[in-house]
């Protein structure tokens, strides 16, 4: 059976790398994404990789108005999914959050308000459907606030309180919920910072987000020594964590 892809936030490094694991099987594949060029560039990619059908439809995920034309379309396209991966969203400047209410206002609804927007809606579809798989990234940023990026960090956790919430509704109903928290990833959003042995290369995390689709189930960290690196965060006292630099 031929898979049907649906992926948001298609230019991101990592949900590229994925779609051309799809693409090599032959899969059907919807891109949703708000830079056009870019969009189409990835769609040719896919094309040339093996993928059976691509379709680009724009998607601006802060005009949550627009949300539905924009699933409506890419549904129509497939004749349903099999498969929908949320990877979009921001990595914003934390200083300059701390001097900006507004700021910081904006970074929390691209990397969570949006994300509940998209997911209330997609979640209805998966649920007529009574199966398939709904892949959202997150981060392990969410699973602790640290003075260092807690605007991101509090977005990330309200995802991954919300992904933990559609897996216990629509797991009744056929249909998978799997958390994605993927670490340090090499990618463009995070091209100033300096890498270390805790980076990966978005194909290797693309490599664990599609496992996880096929068969994950709850939180999957990738690279999967971030579960017990977070852990041990987690587990390091509030008096004594105020403390640190972690």
């Amino acid at each position: 059976m031929t898979e049907r892809l649906l992926l948001i936030g298609a230019t991101s490094a990592i949900a590229h790398a994925v779609a051309r694991r799809f693409a090599a099987r032959g899969a059907r594949i919807v891109l949703l994404a708000r830079e056009p060029l870019r969009l189409q560039a990835n769609a040719d990619d896919l094309r040339v990789r093996g993928a059976t059908e691509v379709h680009c439809i724009p998607f601006d995920a802060l005009q949550t108005t627009s949300h539905a034309a924009a699933l409506d379309h890419a549904y129509a396209a497939l004749g349903g999914f099999d498969a929908a991966l949320l990877a979009y969203g921001s990595l914003p400047d934390q200083s300059a959050c701390e001097l900006s209410p507004q700021l910081a206002v904006q970074a929390f609804e691209l990397n969570a308000t949006s994300v509940l927007a998209v997911l209330t809606d997609l979640a209805g579809r998966f649920e007529s459907q009574g199966s398939g798989v709904i892949g959202v990234i997150s981060s392990p940023a969410g699973d602790r606030g640290r003075a260092s990026n807690y605007v991101y960090g509090a977005a990330k956790a309200a995802v991954t309180a919300l992904t933990s919430g559609l897996r216990h509704r629509l797991a009744r109903r056929g249909v998978r919920v799997v958390t994605l928290l993927p670490g340090f990833v090499d990618t463009p959003m995070t091209a100033s910072f300096k890498k270390g042995p805790l980076w990966a290369t978005p194909e290797r995390v693309a490599a664990d987000i599609d496992k996880a689709l096929a068969s994950g189930f709850g939180s999957v960290y990738t690279p999967w020594f971030w579960r017990w690196i977070m852990l041990l965060v987690r587990s390091v006292p509030e008096r004594l964590f105020i403390r640190t630099r972690l």
